[in-house]
């Protein structure tokens, strides 16, 4: 015991030796002398160690070892250990007993130290009004009314047990310690004086006999089972179905009074299913907590915070950790969100510490809090520094450099977003609703590429959902997720999920004409309400996404040289209002017209598609140059300018990229060779003009 520090015993005997005042140098050596001198004849028992080493046993050793498991199992724990056995060494014949006793060290000694939960390893349970009376819990914050409501049903004659019902992070297990405190205080149901939680290791090891040993500590108070879904379910269940029998028994029995908690899910698959539990216990739906509960709960916990991470909290960071996180981290509800992000502020805080120079900061206030949301949720929420303003100040100019003409529509974009990235929107709507109307080719999709680029760096915020697959009245399950007991609902719903899991993007819904009626019902929750229900029961917000529609309504007036831009504007709006309903047009925050494009506008966006060609060849140190003559040319093949850009792509495909292949497949050009491209003899001609 004394050559393993980490040991119950151990710490026992450092603790006597700081109270009886003994020098625990010299009591080290005396008990390795009284064991060097010891002489005891081997029993008939064969122990062997993990390392296959024989260890010879006395009768006093396995006297040891058999009173020590008598008292292990009298005390509700699960193995032997080695604080059981240092109970009896002062009053059993062996070689230290006299020892112990000349410093002090006696069963009653023992036996009171060891009364203290954190020195024993394998207790099956622990009573949390027990340690609140000994200022051993965490601090807790009181939910005054679902406190009230669950003191109401523990206080009942008969069926008074409950089940906390609510999603994983309101706070259920923080209610059910805050209820210990209450108790402790003389505040809590009448008759009941402990609440005992079971050890999840010694659940592991043998669940069986830890249910029967809490159900044993927890006579005439309360057993807390956390997730107690897990006894139930059948071959689903996660521990074998005798623990979860016992368990069921006790529902029949006032005695222990059952309080659970279980997510709804796991409540309406497992729970639910069982009249033993459905009609001898009551459930207590635990909703999130508000932002400013909280803050409450935070400040509550604040010391926590400040002693685990050996900082100060400034009372700013824990508005703004219950703020950011109600808002940006919503796969989490309140408080549970707050806490984790608080966590990992107070994480950030101190390894930022170790990397910086000079002296650290170790106040941890709101700015470094908005870090951690940005890193957690991918969201810039943070302080917009100089470079950040100076890039959104001139946010048109950037898209400009991916989007050739269509001032209009860059416009009415980058209005709603610097309206939302200063903090000015309706924080429940999406940042914008917008419908794209104009002819194919025009630039609808790749303004929407460009957005999220520029919000996001990188396309892959861009969430795309052609309407043209859900043109069926069912398709509408595919989006959100099919309802419990459907095929498919554990799914998920293809746009809840994505935005779930990227809750700061662009969402298209490209030609949105074709989408079935219940799919514009959707539409008209999320431009009006900024949110949906999954299939699962989960509420997506959208709240920092924009939307993005497109559609070829009214296009062929659009499209039409012969009319004048008011003229086919009101054509168009006037197919727009045969096809959609009112409601949803007046839902849009700005419908935006896409006007034809003019040869100017196709050069230039064919100057942006060889950009593109010409990187692919700089990186295999090959320059590629074209003529203004045969951009010209290239222009000329555009048999359908009425289609827009789109047909470049098919024109550079078939007259560069297909020819210079060949042309690098036959000359073996070496690296910083310059390749020239010119208009000749009705076609081009690819030459090498010399290395740079």
């Amino acid at each position: 015991y004394l050559k393993l520090p980490d040991t119950a015993a151990h710490r026992i005997l450092r603790q006597l030796s700081d109270q009886r005042g003994f020098n625990w140098g010299t009591f080290e050596e005396r008990v390795a002398r009284a064991a060097s001198e010891r002489i005891t004849p081997d029993v008939n028992f064969d122990f062997q160690t993990d390392a296959n080493q024989r260890v010879p046993l006395g009768d006093d050793i396995l006297y040891l070892i058999d009173e020590g498991y008598s008292l292990a199992q009298a005390r509700n724990e699960t193995r032997c250990g080695t604080e059981h056995t240092l109970v009896f060494m002062p009053e059993t014949r062996v070689s230290v007993s006299r020892l112990l006793t000349n410093v002090g060290i006696t069963r009653s000694a023992v036996t009171d130290l060891l009364q203290d939960p954190a020195l024993s390893q394998h207790a099956a349970a622990r009573d949390h009004v027990a340690l609140a009376k000994n200022g051993r819990m965490a601090p807790v914050h009181f939910r005054e009314p679902l406190l009230r409501d669950l003191t109401s049903l523990l206080s009942m004659a008969h069926n008074r047990h409950v089940i906390l019902v609510g999603p994983t992070g309101v706070g259920k297990r923080s209610l059910a310690y805050s209820l210990a405190q209450l108790i402790a205080d003389g505040k809590g149901p009448v008759g009941l004086q402990s609440l005992v939680e079971m050890n999840e290791q010694a659940l592991l090891d043998n669940a069986l006999a830890t249910v029967r040993a809490g159900l044993r500590m927890a006579q005439g108070g309360i057993l807390f089972v956390p997730n107690i879904a897990r006894f139930f379910g059948g071959f689903r269940a996660e521990f074998p179905e005798n623990a979860g029998a016992e368990l069921q028994k006790a529902f029949f029995d006032d005695r222990v009074v059952i309080l659970g908690t279980a997510t709804p899910g796991r409540y309406d698959d497992r729970l639910a299913k069982s009249a033993t539990i459905t009609q001898h216990s009551n459930t207590l739906r635990v909703p999130p907590a508000d932002v400013e509960e909280t803050v409450q709960i935070l400040t509550a916990l604040k010391p926590r915070f400040q002693a685990d991470y050996r900082l100060t909290v400034h009372p700013d960071s824990l508005r703004e950790a219950a703020r950011l996180a109600g808002r940006y981290l919503t796969d989490t509800p309140l408080p549970g969100s707050a806490v984790h992000l608080l966590h990992r502020a107070c994480a950030l805080l101190n390894m930022s510490d170790h990397e910086r120079a000079g002296k650290p900061d170790r106040t941890l206030d709101a700015e470094d809090v908005m870090v951690a949301a940005s890193m957690l949720s991918g969201i810039p929420v943070t302080n917009m520094g100089a470079d950040e303003r100076d890039r959104y100040a001139h946010m048109v100019e950037h898209l400009h450099k991916r989007i050739i003409g269509q001032e209009e529509a860059v416009l009415a974009l980058s209005r709603a977003v610097k309206m939302a990235r200063v903090g000015l929107k309706d924080p429940k709507r999406p940042i914008g609703s917008f419908l794209f109307l104009g002819p194919t080719g025009v630039g609808k999709t790749e303004l929407a590429k460009a957005l999220a680029e520029f919000m996001f760096g990188t396309e892959e915020a861009l969430i795309t959902l052609d309407m043209s697959e859900y043109m069926d009245e069912s398709s509408v399950n595919r989006l959100i997720g099919s309802p419990p007991g459907y095929v498919g609902h554990e799914a998920g719903g293809q746009l809840t999920d994505a935005v779930k899991a990227r809750p700061y993007s662009v969402v298209l819904f490209d030609e949105v004409e074709k989408a079935a009626v219940k799919v514009f019902d959707l539409l008209l929750q999320i431009m009006d309400e900024g949110r949906l229900t999954s299939g699962k029961g989960e509420t997506v917000r959208f709240s920092e996404c924009v939307i993005l529609m497109t559609s070829n309504i009214g296009g062929r007036y659009l499209a039409d040289p012969s009319l004048s831009e008011t003229t086919a504007r009101e054509k168009a709006a006037e197919a727009l209002k045969a096809h959609f309903r009112p409601e949803f047009l007046n839902r849009l925050d700005d419908i935006i017209y896409f006007h034809l494009l003019t040869e100017e506008h196709l050069r230039k966006i064919l100057d942006l598609m060889l950009k593109k060609e010409f990187g692919r060849l700089e990186e295999r140190g090959i320059t590629l140059k074209l003529t203004e003559g045969a951009k010209t040319w290239l222009l000329a093949q555009n048999e359908h300018p009425e289609w827009g850009a789109r047909p470049l792509r098919r024109i550079i495909q078939e007259h560069i990229r297909s020819p210079m292949a060949d042309f690098l497949l036959e000359h073996e050009p070496q690296t910083g060779v310059v390749i020239r491209v010119e208009a000749a003899d009705g076609g081009l001609k690819f030459a090498v003009e010399g290395a740079s």
